[in-house]
């Protein structure tokens, strides 16, 4: 039995997604070409800029099957509007005992980017946030440190 993978996906993620499509897409006659001019050196054994232009075209073929696989997959996160409770799709805003403020978006594994926000629902810190409401105080535990935050709001 084989089992199917969703990826939940905001609106944005799917965006992203499919214009990396296109990129990716648009870039085969660059690599093609970057191959053909290589393939004329010579001896393609001990030809490294054909091996390296191969390896380019490689790696993009199995960019753009993995990104097809992922669209053709994806169930759209319905971004909540008002909810009480943390859920996928939130924007939350934490504040910690220093004062400080953090801003997390709760997002699918695939679209998941920590360096600007983007938290998956199946981390420590999302895990930790997953059906929390205002005004509740949280425990995040990092591998650095636990940390306690307070749920300021949920957009």
């Amino acid at each position: 039995m084989v089992v199917k993978k969703t990826f939940r996906l905001t609106k944005e993620g799917v965006t992203e997604l499919q214009n990396e499509l296109e990129a990716l897409t648009a870039e085969r006659a660059q690599i093609a070409e970057n191959i053909r001019t290589a393939r004329e050196f010579g001896d393609l054994s001990e030809n490294s800029e054909y091996q390296s232009a191969r390896a380019a075209q490689e790696r993009n073929e199995a960019r753009i099957i993995e990104i097809e696989h992922i669209l053709q997959n994806a169930e759209l996160i319905k971004t909540p509007k008002g909810s009480a409770k943390v859920q996928l799709g939130s924007k939350v805003t934490l504040k910690g005992d220093d004062g400080k403020s953090k801003i997390f978006q709760i997002v699918g594994t695939v679209e998941a980017d920590p360096l600007n926000g983007k938290i998956s629902d199946e981390s420590p810190i999302g895990q930790a946030l997953i059906g929390k409401h205002e005004n509740d105080k949280v425990e995040i535990e990092t591998p650095v440190e636990t940390s306690a935050y307070k749920i300021v709001e949920i957009a």
